[in-house]
C-alpha cells in the first residue's frame, strides 16, 4: 500500500477548481481568480491523513498483542502469586494449630501420668500399712512405740500431716484428757468414746485411736493432709 496524504488530494482538487474557473471566467469574459501556485501553497500546509506504511502498521498491531499478553501474564502472575501467598498462610495457620494441640495434648498424656503415677504410688502406700488389729496389746506404750505404729499404719505420704495434729493436739499421750471438754487420746476426740466406732479398746490401745483418727480426718477432710491444712486455718480440726 502506498503512501496517501492529504496534500496530494489538496493539490489535485486544486488543479480540478483552477481548470473549472478559468473555463467559467473564459466564459464570462474574466480573468481567472488564482493561479495554480496559490493553490499548491494552501495545499502544503495541511496535515497529513495517513502516513503510516502498511508493514509498520503491522508492527504496531503487532506491538500491542504483545503488550495485552505481558499485561495479561502479569495480572496472573499476580493472582498466582496471591493465591500461593493466601494458601501459605492458610496452611501455617493450620500447622499453628496443629503445634498447638500436639502441646495440649502432651501436657494433658504428661498430667495423666503423674496422676496415674501418684495414685499407684497412694495405692501402694496404703496397701502396705498394718491394721490396728495386727499390733499385739500392751498394757503400756511410750511415745517413740505410738509413733512407730502410726508411721505403719498411715500412709507415707500423709504422715507427716497426720503427726503434726497429733503433736498440737496430745504430743502423742494417748491417755491425753482435756479437763474442761472431756476431749480425749492422741487426737483429742469429743467426746473421747466415739472413737468406740474402731474398736472397744479406745482408751487404752493407741492403735485403736490412730485408726479412728484416720478414718476421721479421711471422712470429713478427704485426708489428713486436708486435715492439717483446716487446723492451720483454725486452730482445730
Amino acid at each position: 500500500m502506498s503512501r496517501i496524504s492529504v496534500r496530494g488530494f489538496a493539490v489535485a482538487s486544486a488543479t480540478a477548481v483552477t481548470t473549472v474557473g478559468a473555463v467559467v471566467g473564459v466564459a464570462a469574459g474574466g480573468t481567472p481568480a488564482a493561479d495554480d501556485n496559490n493553490f499548491e501553497a494552501a495545499a502544503a500546509d495541511t496535515t497529513l491523513l495517513a502516513d503510516i506504511p502498511a508493514g509498520q502498521q503491522a508492527q504496531v498491531q503487532t506491538a500491542s498483542l504483545t503488550q495485552q499478553a505481558d499485561a495479561q501474564a502479569s495480572a496472573a502472575d499476580a493472582a498466582a502469586k496471591k493465591s500461593a501467598e493466601e494458601s501459605a498462610r492458610i496452611q501455617a495457620a493450620k500447622d499453628a494449630k496443629s503445634k498447638k494441640q500436639a502441646a495440649e495434648d502432651r501436657i494433658e498424656a504428661e498430667r495423666l501420668a503423674e496422676k496415674k503415677k501418684k495414685e499407684e504410688a497412694e495405692r501402694a502406700s496404703r496397701s502396705s500399712v498394718r491394721d490396728a488389729s495386727s499390733f499385739a496389746a500392751q498394757g503400756s506404750y511410750t511415745v517413740a512405740q505410738v509413733q512407730a505404729m502410726a508411721r505403719q499404719m498411715v500412709p507415707a505420704d500423709q504422715f507427716q500431716c497426720f503427726s503434726n495434729i497429733v503433736n498440737h493436739e496430745s504430743t502423742w499421750n494417748y491417755r491425753a484428757t482435756n479437763p474442761s471438754s472431756g476431749a480425749y487420746g492422741l487426737m483429742q476426740a469429743l467426746p473421747g468414746h466415739k472413737m468406740s466406732s474402731a474398736g472397744a479398746d479406745w482408751q487404752t490401745n493407741p492403735a485403736t485411736q490412730i485408726k479412728w483418727g484416720l478414718s476421721y480426718m479421711d471422712g470429713r477432710y478427704g485426708s489428713p493432709c486436708g486435715a492439717w491444712s483446716f487446723w492451720q486455718a483454725n486452730n482445730w480440726y
